[in-house]
C-alpha cells in the first residue's frame, strides 16, 4: 500500500493565525457573554431591501451579471455619490461593484503594489491591510496615528514617505478608534502627496455613520487627492446586512482599468439579484441619509450607560464603535482585560492592541454598539459592575 504524504508548503502569510476576533467570539458563546466585539449588528435590515432582492430572484435576474456589476447599481452609486461630495464618476468606466470592501481593497493592492513597493498604512488599523499588501510582495510601512486621540501625524507621514512608496491606506471613520478626519486633516493629506506619485487607498465604509453635525470629508471632496484615490464603500454597513458582502470601488478611468483586470480573475462579479435589488432601494436616499442619528441614538444610549462605571470614554465621533480607556478600571493588559471582561462579567470587546504589528498597549479597548438597545441595555448593566 502507498504511504499517503502530504506535501508541505512555504506559507504565503507565516505570521497570520486565529484572529483575536474568532478568540473572542468563541469566548463570548462558551460563555454565555454579550459579544460587543465584532462589528456587525444583531438586528434586520429594512423588509423593503429583502423584498426588492427576492422580487429580481422571482423576475428571472439570477445569471451573470456584467462583470463591472449591474448598471442600474453603478448609476445609483454614481448620482449618490454625486448628491453627497459633489464630484461625478462615470458609471461605465469608474465604479465597479465589488464582494465587499475587504475583496475591493485586497484587488486594488494586488492591482498596483508590486514586489518590493511600499504601503503606508496607519496604526491601528483593519486586520486585512497587512496581508493584503504582503500577498502582494510589497513592503508595509507602519505610521502610528497619535495614541489616544488617534489624530494623524503629518510629521511622521511625510518622513515615511520614499520614492518606493507605492500607496498610502487611510480609514475615515476610523476603525477601531471611531476618529473621523477633519477637512483641514485632508487638506494636509492633499498637501504632502500633492508632489508625489502615491496612490491613496480611501476605506470609507463608515461613511454613513458621523455624527454631531460633522461632515465625511471623504477624499472625493477634494480635487487633488480624488485624481489619486481609490475610495471604498459598503453597502452591508450602510443597509446592516454584513452577510452579503457587497461594496464598490470609485476610482479615475486610467486606475479603475488597472483594478479592473484584477477584479475579473479574482472575483469576475458579484451577486446579481442582491445588485438588481440595492439599485433599487437606492432610490430613495433616506435609509443612508438617516444613518447618523439612527447610529448616534445608540452610541449616545450606551455612553450614558458607561458614566456610571471606572472607563474614561474616547470621543466617539463616527462608525459603530466605542473605545474606552482601562487604565482605572485594571493592570490587566489589554489582551487579558478582555478575556476577563468577558468571563467574568459577561461582556465581550475587543483590544486595540491587536490593530498594530507591535502589539502596542495603551489601555484602550473597543466595543461594538451596533446592537439592539435590549442587547446594549443588558452589556450595561453587567457593565455597571465596574
Amino acid at each position: 500500500m502507498t504511504e499517503q504524504h502530504t506535501p508541505d508548503i512555504q506559507s504565503r502569510l507565516p505570521n497570520v493565525g486565529t484572529t483575536i476576533f474568532t478568540v473572542m467570539s468563541a469566548l463570548a458563546s462558551e460563555k454565555g457573554a454579550v459579544n460587543l466585539g465584532q462589528g456587525f449588528p444583531d438586528f434586520d435590515c429594512d423588509p423593503r431591501l429583502v423584498d426588492a432582492v427576492s422580487k429580481a430572484m422571482h423576475g428571472g435576474l439570477n445569471q451573470y451579471p456584467s462583470m463591472l456589476g449591474v448598471a442600474e447599481l453603478r448609476q445609483a452609486v454614481s448620482d449618490k455619490v454625486t448628491s453627497l461630495y459633489g464630484h461625478r464618476y462615470d458609471p461605465v468606466s469608474e465604479i465597479t461593484i465589488t464582494a465587499g470592501a475587504t475583496q475591493a481593497i485586497l484587488t486594488i493592492i494586488l492591482a498596483i503594489v508590486n514586489p518590493g513597493d511600499e504601503v503606508i498604512v496607519l496604526e491601528p488599523c483593519y486586520d486585512s491591510y497587512v496581508p493584503n499588501i504582503e500577498l502582494a510582495g510589497g513592503k508595509v510601512v507602519r505610521v502610528p496615528l497619535t495614541p489616544h486621540s488617534f489624530r494623524p501625524d503629518f510629521d511622521k507621514i511625510s518622513a515615511a514617505l520614499t520614492p518606493r512608496t507605492r500607496a498610502l491606506i487611510i480609514n475615515s471613520p476610523h476603525n477601531p478608534s471611531g476618529m473621523v478626519w477633519t477637512r483641514e486633516e485632508m487638506l494636509k493629506l492633499q498637501e504632502i502627496l500633492a508632489p508625489t506619485e502615491v496612490l491613496l487607498i480611501s476605506d470609507e465604509v463608515y461613511e454613513h455613520m458621523v455624527f454631531d453635525g460633522r461632515a465625511h470629508e471623504s477624499a472625493i471632496r477634494f480635487p487633488a487627492l480624488a485624481a489619486r484615490s481609490f475610495i471604498v464603500s459598503s453597502f452591508g454597513k450602510t443597509y446592516h446586512v454584513t452577510g452579503w458582502k457587497v461594496g464598490y470601488v470609485a476610482a479615475p478611468a486610467a486606475l479603475t482599468a488597472e483594478f479592473r483586470k484584477v477584479h475579473q480573475f479574482n472575483v469576475f462579479t458579484v451577486n446579481t439579484p442582491v445588485q438588481y435589488g440595492l439599485a433599487s432601494y437606492m432610490a430613495d436616499p433616506r435609509p443612508y441619509l438617516d444613518l447618523p442619528a439612527f447610529y448616534s441614538a445608540k452610541r449616545d444610549l450606551f455612553r450614558q450607560g458607561l458614566e456610571t462605571t471606572r472607563f474614561r470614554m474616547l470621543p466617539g465621533e463616527g462608525t459603530y464603535f466605542q473605545c474606552v480607556d482601562i487604565s482605572s478600571v485594571s493592570d490587566l493588559s489589554e489582551v487579558e482585560f478582555c478575556k476577563w471582561l468577558t468571563a467574568e462579567i459577561g461582556v465581550a470587546a475587543i483590544p486595540l492592541s491587536v490593530f498594530y504589528g507591535d502589539g502596542f498597549d495603551q489601555r484602550v479597548v473597543r466595543f461594538c454598539f451596533a446592537k439592539r438597545d435590549e442587547t446594549l441595555r443588558t452589556a450595561l448593566q453587567r457593565l455597571s459592575k465596574l
